[in-house]
């Protein structure tokens, strides 16, 4: 009985997300065009929430890079889309993303707590500022125009990238490898006594998240027709995967999906219906949240099922 029930939960995720997946695929033959817009936009968090989940989750390192390496997606696309396919583009954005990822990686990761996520923050800015004064004394003409692509064709290719996504998060959180991650987060003194190469490892997980986001980055750019470095490299895109997290909570792969989901679908009201208010009531949400759930949704169900099971238990010993 106890083995059957330890295979069930073993393929629980991977039969509902099967589902899951099926679902969303046939969503444009049956809904509005608009919604399709909509959920491509959620689909876009959703991946930089997972994506950010994938090193930042196990190992407890808070990174504010995710706009840096979507913002190398979004320009990669805007720079090539006249000249070469956009699968072409998507993998050149991704390997640009992971080698930048890399990099940074290889430079920063021995930092640690609040110098590590003022440093991941400085490299969005840098970014940032550094093309718009390329752009404003070189060039000479700040933004570029992308090529577009109809909704559907932005909404399957992001739906790809979050199975991808999905499915290297899941290997990873059950293999050696994310063992390892997991031990860094715990006690990274003690991972190094193990014989665990720390710095590669967190190098490692750091680059494969990135790649994600510069997938998603010259996605969403086709949507968008014209970007410029604000756009590209807006700040917000490396605070919301955060607070997504949070939100779903990190325990379970389930909790950053579900988080993304929900505050992404509440942007899309809150921007619409309170646009001048909408940063404080997400404000007021997160404190809620790190208040009364600190586990996030995800924790709070299964702080509810527990206590479930313990009544039941104590009801039929």
């Amino acid at each position: 009985m106890g083995r059957t029930r330890i295979y069930s939960r073993k393929g629980f995720f991977p039969a509902l997300a099967t589902v899951a997946f099926v679902l969303l695929a046939t969503l444009p033959l049956w809904v509005a065009p608009y919604l399709i817009v909509s959920l491509s936009t959620i689909l876009m968090f959703v991946i930089l929430t997972v994506s950010w989940a994938i090193f930042s989750g196990p190992t407890r390192y808070i990174s504010l890079a995710t706009a840096a390496f979507f913002g190398i997606g979004v320009y990669t696309s805007a720079l090539l889309g006249k000249a070469v396919t956009l699968p072409l583009i998507i993998l050149l954005a991704s390997l640009l993303s992971f080698t930048l990822a890399l990099f940074i990686g290889l430079l920063t990761l021995r930092l640690r707590g609040m110098y590590f996520i003022i440093f991941t923050f400085s490299v969005t800015e840098l970014m940032r500022h550094a093309l718009l004064w390329w752009e404003t004394t070189v060039t000479g003409t700040v933004g570029r125009w992308v090529v577009m692509f109809d909704h559907n064709t932005i909404y399957y290719i992001l739906l790809l990238i979050f199975a991808l996504a999905l499915a290297t998060a899941y290997a990873i959180r059950r293999s050696r490898f994310g063992l390892a991650l997991r031990t860094i987060g715990e006690q990274e003194e003690a991972a190094m006594h193990a014989g665990i190469n720390t710095t590669m490892v967190k190098t490692i997980a750091f680059a494969i998240s990135a790649l994600f986001m510069g997938a998603a980055g010259a996605t969403m750019a086709t949507k968008w027709k014209y970007v410029d470095p604000r756009i590209a490299f807006d700040p917000l895109l490396s605070f919301m995967p955060v607070l997504m997290a949070i939100f779903g909570g990190t325990g379970q792969l389930s909790g950053p999906v579900i988080g993304a989901a929900i505050f992404a679908y509440l942007e899309e009201v809150l921007t619409t219906q309170f646009p001048y208010y909408y940063m404080l009531l997400f404000g007021s949400i997160l404190v809620i949240v790190i208040l009364f759930m600190p586990h996030g949704l995800v924790g709070l169900l299964q702080k509810w099922q527990d206590q479930r099971r313990r009544r039941q238990n104590a009801t039929n010993p």
